[in-house]
């Protein structure tokens, strides 16, 4: 399956969608926690960055943009100052927002987070404050929103409704929605709103709802994935054709009324953050349908693009390279994490735009022991993906001698690949690694005690607010001495057998 899906990934098509739903603006305020309130016993957040990003349906479309997808939206804006960033963010994945019906008074709907950085490292969402108006709109904006769905329905291979219950899919727009799309051919799926009737949702070809909203939505609660399976076919009788249920650690949970059933588990993830998940399964399932892919295959990529996103902090679109990597790692294993220098800039690029801190360190790794595994682990926990520059045999060479490396690089690399704390292997031919973290551009550069800071290679990451680590090493152990004591045994074992 993995096959079929990287082939369609790599397809140049771009399928045709129609995004249906709520605007919201995500705003995102970052700094630094390094005291508690004078005021209260409280954390204090001093702010240093500023950030807005497209939620709710617009999270959809920007999802859909970042998969090369030719997406369209019928919507609703504001006329407040907010609506304006709204529009500009749409402008900027090529929505004409000036095709979009406004709502004269509304309140255009913000989640404003907040989001803490300890020591400079990771950040964490401290609160999430919220600003909008839910209740009902005007009939005749019902109206233009449909009549934009209808135009746009002659040139959709999909549907998506993204229905945050904040006015725009109202009974009447989804009725007539579903009404248009099924007289045209073309399927609907919808990410369902929590509680309420999901009767609302009859003739959609699927929807997705969460376990907490698939349980509130039948009175029941759902802890297992037998308990899923089941959800999703009592789902059934609400007039869907099919019903996937996301199941966060669990994978997901499909039926079908053809009599289709299956159980998605997911590989475990870091988690640190899973705003936009939703958005990201409901964005990938409509994308692989409408690409021409069966249930069982859209429910894996929608599956693997789901965990990424929670790996990352905030909403953060994937593209199709970074999902056709995630299929193909099962298949060449660890020498994934590989990598040269212009993927690795990439890779970290991507990482950054989550707000992930990113460690580095550097070495020889000749004969890998125990010291080594400590030094690395340490690392791994100064951030949230750790960099390992590695010398190559000529580099090797030039720093040991000429009997050295005893383990080849491609060896040497692949034992680091395996370690679960090592996220990226870069090789280098320098005998100095001052151009790979000149690369690399780490927040924290660690090396091992058994160095002074102003001995540290790279330290001049200091001067651009970077910091240098430095972590416990084991003195019982070094390459340098295993070969010796090696050699030792050899001469003591020869000694030994002579007559």
């Amino acid at each position: 399956m993995s096959d079929r899906l990287i082939a369609m990934l790599e397809r140049p098509a771009r399928p045709r969608i129609l995004v249906v739903g709520d605007l919201i603006l995500d705003r995102y305020l970052w700094g630094d926690v390094d005291r508690i309130s004078p005021e209260a016993p409280i954390p204090l957040l001093r702010v240093d960055a500023e950030e807005h990003r497209l939620g709710g349906a617009g999270s959809v479309v920007a999802m859909l943009a970042s998969l090369e997808t030719n997406v369209s939206l019928a919507s609703l804006l504001s006329d407040d100052d907010q609506s304006q960033r709204v529009r500009t963010l749409l402008d900027g994945f090529g929505i004409k927002s000036s095709a979009l019906p406004v709502a004269a008074g509304r309140r255009t709907t913000v989640k404003e987070r907040f989001l803490g950085r300890a020591q400079s490292r990771h950040a964490q969402q401290m609160i999430r404050v919220d600003y909008e108006e839910a209740g009902p709109i005007e009939s005749e904006l019902e109206n233009e929103i449909v009549a934009a769905v209808e135009r746009e329905l002659a040139s959709a291979d999909l549907v998506l409704v993204s229905d945050y219950k904040k006015g725009v899919c109202s009974e009447e727009v989804l009725r007539r929605t579903i009404s248009a799309a099924q007289s045209a051919g073309v399927r609907v799926v919808a990410d369902p709103i929590r509680g309420g009737d999901y009767r609302r949702y009859a003739g959609c070809a699927c929807i997705t709802p969460n376990r907490l909203e698939a349980g509130l939505a039948l009175g029941t609660s759902i802890e297992t994935p037998a308990e899923g399976l089941a959800a999703a076919e009592r789902l059934l009788e609400f007039g869907i054709d099919s019903v996937v249920v996301t199941l966060d650690r669990d994978g997901m949970a499909w039926a079908d009324r053809s009599g289709a059933r299956g159980l998605f588990p997911v590989r475990p993830r870091q988690v640190y953050d899973i705003t936009g998940a939703g958005d990201m399964v409901l964005s990938l399932i409509g994308f692989s349908l409408a690409s021409g892919a069966e249930f069982p295959e859209a429910i894996e990529l929608a599956n693997i693009g789901g965990g990424l996103e929670v790996e990352r902090l905030g909403v953060v679109p994937l593209q199709r390279r970074e999902l056709i990597d995630e299929l193909r790692a099962p298949l060449e294993g660890r020498r994934t994490k590989v990598v040269l220098i212009d993927r690795l800039r990439a890779e970290l690029a991507r990482r950054r735009a989550a707000g992930q801190q990113i460690v580095m360190t550097n070495g020889c790794f000749d004969l890998l022991h125990p010291g080594h595994i400590a030094s690395l682990r340490a690392a791994r926990q100064e951030g949230d993906c750790l960099v390992v520059g590695l010398n190559s045999d000529a580099s090797v060479k030039l720093l040991k001698g000429p009997q050295r490396p005893i383990v080849k690089e491609a060896g040497r690399a692949e034992m680091l690949a395996s370690l679960e704390f090592v996220d990226y292997v870069v090789l280098f031919d320098e005998r100095e690694v001052t151009r790979l973290v000149r690369d690399v551009q780490p927040d924290v550069l660690v090396k091992s005690a058994s160095y002074a800071k102003e001995e540290v290679v790279g330290r001049e990451i200091e001067e651009h607010g970077g910091r240098v680590v430095l972590v416990p090493f084991d003195p019982t152990y070094s390459t340098t001495q295993l070969i010796a004591q090696i050699q030792d045994a050899r001469t003591t074992a020869a000694a030994s057998e002579r007559p």
